[in-house]
Order: C-alpha cells, then sequence, then structure tokens
C-alpha cells in the first residue's frame, strides 16, 4: 500500500487571522484632533479670565471713586433728619430742651 502523501505544491495557507476592515481614522490623528480642540479651549478660557479680571479690577475701581459721593449723600441725609427731629421736637415741646443737661435726668 502506498503512502498518503501531501499534493504537489504543498496544502493552501490556514487563514488563522480574523479580516477585519478598518474603521475610522488612525489614532494619531484623533488625538491630534484632541490636541487641538484642547488648546483652542485654553486659549478662549485664558481670553474670558482676562477679561473677567479686567472687568473687576473696573468694577472696584469705580466703587473706590463713588465712595465720596455716596458718603456725602448719607451725610446730607442724617443732617437733613436731625433737623427734621428738631422741629418736630420744637413743635411737641414748644422750647428748646437740652436732653442731658437737665434737671429731670439727673440722679
Amino acid at each position: 500500500m502506498a503512502q498518503d502523501l501531501p499534493p504537489s505544491g504543498g496544502y493552501e495557507p490556514i487563514q488563522y487571522k480574523r479580516n477585519i476592515p478598518v474603521r475610522g481614522f488612525r489614532p494619531s490623528y484623533y488625538l491630534a484632533a484632541m490636541a487641538a480642540v484642547m488648546t483652542w479651549g485654553l486659549y478662549k478660557y485664558g481670553k474670558g479670565a482676562r477679561e473677567h479680571n479686567e472687568l473687576a479690577r473696573e468694577k472696584m475701581w469705580s466703587r473706590i471713586y463713588l465712595i465720596p459721593l455716596l458718603q456725602a449723600e448719607t451725610d446730607r441725609d442724617q443732617v437733613r433728619r436731625f433737623w427734621a427731629d428738631q422741629e418736630r421736637e420744637q413743635e411737641l415741646l414748644g422750647k428748646k430742651t437740652k436732653v442731658y443737661h437737665s434737671d429731670r435726668y439727673g440722679s
């Protein structure tokens, strides 16, 4: 009996790898796109932070410049209230009274 031999030229190669088509871009493209988006975002954040600091500085200086005006307005209001209290007291009591230097409150 003759021995069983391979065919002449050999057997066909066995396909052991999966033949899946490549989907999407190369990973380096994704990495470059991500780096570009992050760079743009940091640039916009830096501009926004600079704008925010400038607005805060402007607000602070505007408040500093308004302090004398607001203080003068408060002083005028206190004087107006004082004179109104004096007039009301004059109407009620009929004379000028001294609150602290009188016999009424003496001990």
